[in-house]
């Protein structure tokens, strides 16, 4: 024992998750650095619903090396995990939301921001007439026209 020597082992305190790591992993997604960075790309810009393609510009800025594949596959993953929705507004390129309480959509047609508008859409009550028998799992209300924004615009031409 005359020639043993102690060692100190340093065991840093374990890293508390973040919230949004946290979210990943309670949904059962591992949550890896791409999924994490996808996830932080889109609670970032929540307010602006981006496309893929504006998540993977801000994606990339972060991490050169992160592929177009890579950030649809994470959104793909975050949408089935339910951690995120996916937005289809007719012709336009689909958009993703984070906002998982019930809620609308209102399009702007004039300068295409979209916003959302809090409330709850209940098909049964809405005078829609579900047959008997369906059972809804998602309710997506869309809204289209102008933008109080645009709408002054349209008063000054």
């Amino acid at each position: 024992m005359k020639n043993v020597k102690a060692r100190t082992v340093f065991v840093p305190p374990r890293r508390e998750r973040s919230v949004m790591e946290g979210r990943l992993a309670e949904s059962g997604l591992r949550p890896t650095a791409q999924r994490s960075l996808v996830y932080e790309v889109l609670l970032g810009h929540a307010k602006e619903h981006p496309t893929a393609d504006e998540i993977f510009i801000q994606a990339k800025q972060a991490k050169p090396d992160i592929s177009m594949a890579t950030v649809y596959n994470c959104l793909d993953a975050l949408v089935k995990h339910n951690l995120i929705r996916q937005m289809h507004l007719d012709r336009v390129a689909t958009r993703y939301c984070p906002n998982m309480h019930e809620h609308a959509h209102f399009l702007c047609e004039v300068c295409g921001v979209v916003t959302d508008l809090e409330g709850i859409a209940k098909p049964r009550s809405s005078g829609f007439k579900v047959p008997s028998g369906y059972k809804i799992g998602q309710v997506e209300m869309n809204m289209r026209g102008v933008c109080p924004d645009c709408g002054g615009k349209e008063g000054d031409s």
